[in-house]
């Protein structure tokens, strides 16, 4: 968004950061009319020749830009779940919307290609994925766009009956790691090129380049990558995944993984232990706190898959960050972490994770509020 629009409504001029604010209230409201009305007046007041370029600003610079505050106003606790949830549906109403008014102006153009824009099995948060494919379409590729948690079998049935020049894959969690490493190595494996992107790949795509994946930073990155071309793997791409990651060979990953359930259930009786408040929690809320372990040791898991301690350290930090802004005190991850250490003693991979999460981990100390 670069120009002063009028709106259709008030016949008043509306600048960039209006537009949001208009489209941001309309979120709060739950007013699906409002926000759908806003993002077709804003792509249509671009004039005659202008749609596509218009769109794209649309879903760039003012849809995404929502959805991104949706996140971190749930964060601060500013918004309840059932608002973020509907916040993200009337998002994607406008992407569709946008969409909409952008068809007409697509009709007949040639393709430059085609693409399957998917996330991976387990992945909800389909938007990303979803802003990317319809931005890829305005700039002329054919988009077979699969949604939200894809199971990897059923991806793989796609591309071979719908040849595409390159699979993308979408996943803003990173606990999915594991899965969206198979599910490269496999579409690699029918010939296609994979490109990866969300914040669940890491900073500047670490985890996609370690996993063999081409990574984009947002859609104009991606279109970019498309347009160079992206080889198309061999025949042997198949392959296992500790070819990528020589580290699983010491067998850290498959076995906390494997123990995760008695590692929740005996973490969770240990928490109680050191932290007394927990022992006035109701059944809702002990169910909320063996939600938050299991969530810790997913991503334990995860740090051990990629070994990458700051994949951990982050996830407790932001932990922190969501339990403080709910009034809960974030030293009660302590003796979480402590529990873990205790139970992986034998594990120099993880206890050197846990270490690094819980010397990262600030918590009030003596004369400070808690």
């Amino acid at each position: 968004m670069t120009t002063r629009e009028t709106s259709a409504a008030t016949g008043t001029a509306l600048t960039d950061g209006e537009l949001r604010e208009q489209l941001w209230q309309a979120l709060l409201a739950c007013d699906d009319t409002h926000a759908v009305a806003l993002v077709r007046f804003a792509v249509g007041a671009a004039g005659p020749g202008r749609t596509l370029a218009a769109a794209e600003r649309v879903l760039l610079e003012l849809i995404a830009p929502a959805q991104e505050r949706v996140g971190v106003e749930w964060a601060a606790d500013r918004l309840t779940v059932a608002q973020e949830h509907a916040a993200t549906a009337i998002n994607e109403r406008c992407v569709s919307a946008v969409a909409d008014v952008a068809a007409p102006a697509l009709a007949g153009a040639p393709a430059r290609g085609r693409v399957t824009v998917a996330c991976v099995d387990g992945e909800w948060h389909a938007l990303p994925a979803r802003l990317v494919a319809e931005v890829l379409r305005l700039r002329g590729w054919r988009v077979d766009y699969l949604g939200a948690q894809v199971p990897t079998a059923h991806l793989i049935a796609h591309l071979h009956q719908r040849r595409s020049d390159a699979v993308l894959l979408s996943s803003s969690i990173p606990a999915h790691l594991p899965t969206a490493h198979a599910a490269i190595s496999a579409c690699q494996a029918t010939g296609t090129p994979v490109m990866a992107g969300g914040a669940a790949f890491g900073p500047h795509g670490r985890y996609a380049r370690r996993m063999q994946a081409a990574w984009a930073p947002d859609a104009v990155g991606a279109h970019t990558l498309l347009e160079q071309g992206l080889d198309r793997p061999t025949a042997d791409a198949a392959r296992l995944p500790d070819l990528d990651l020589p580290h699983l060979a010491d067998q850290e990953y498959t076995l906390v993984g494997q123990g995760k359930r008695q590692l929740v259930k005996q973490t969770l009786i240990d928490v109680e232990d050191a932290f007394p408040p927990m022992r006035t929690y109701g059944e809702g809320q002990r169910e909320r706190t063996a939600e938050d372990i299991g969530h810790i040791v997913s991503y334990l898991v995860t740090a051990l898959y990629v070994d990458d301690a700051e994949l951990f350290t982050t996830f407790v930090a932001w932990t922190a960050g969501i339990l403080d802004a709910r009034s809960v005190p974030p030293q009660s991850l302590l003796p979480a972490l402590d529990s873990l250490l205790h139970q992986l003693k034998d594990f120099p991979r993880a206890t050197g994770i846990l270490t690094a999460a819980r010397s990262a981990l600030t918590v009030p100390g003596p004369g400070r509020p808690a």
